[in-house]
């Protein structure tokens, strides 16, 4: 299953193109424009585990860097800003990286 069976790629085409310019990545309104916000939680556990690069069941530091890579591989790269901030707004239980549930309950807040 890839991302593009689950958001729509016009919708995914529209949250790259916001995002396009470095440090104007924002997770919420990623989530928002590419229509995640909008998902079921068995939907948002599939994407998890398609963002889920080495499928160790957590979305590390260095997978979040390459996050719009996941939805089009042309995509820019995370700074480190970028990349920081959004595991802060998601690592709840401050073991640096994010689980599922954390995932699901960023993306639906």
């Amino acid at each position: 299953m890839s991302l593009t069976d689950i958001l729509s790629p016009s919708d995914i085409a529209a949250a790259l193109r916001d995002c396009q310019a470095p440090d104007s990545f924002s997770p919420k309104k990623f989530f928002q424009i590419s229509g995640m916000s909008k998902k079921s939680s068995s939907q948002l556990k599939e994407i998890f585990r398609i963002l889920d690069n080495d499928q160790s069941g957590f979305i590390e530091e260095d997978e979040l860097k390459y996050f719009l890579q996941r939805f089009e591989c042309g995509a820019r790269v995370l700074t480190t800003s970028e990349t920081k901030t959004f595991l802060a707004a998601a690592d709840h239980d401050g073991d640096g990286k994010i689980g599922a549930e954390e995932f699901q309950e960023m993306v639906q807040a």
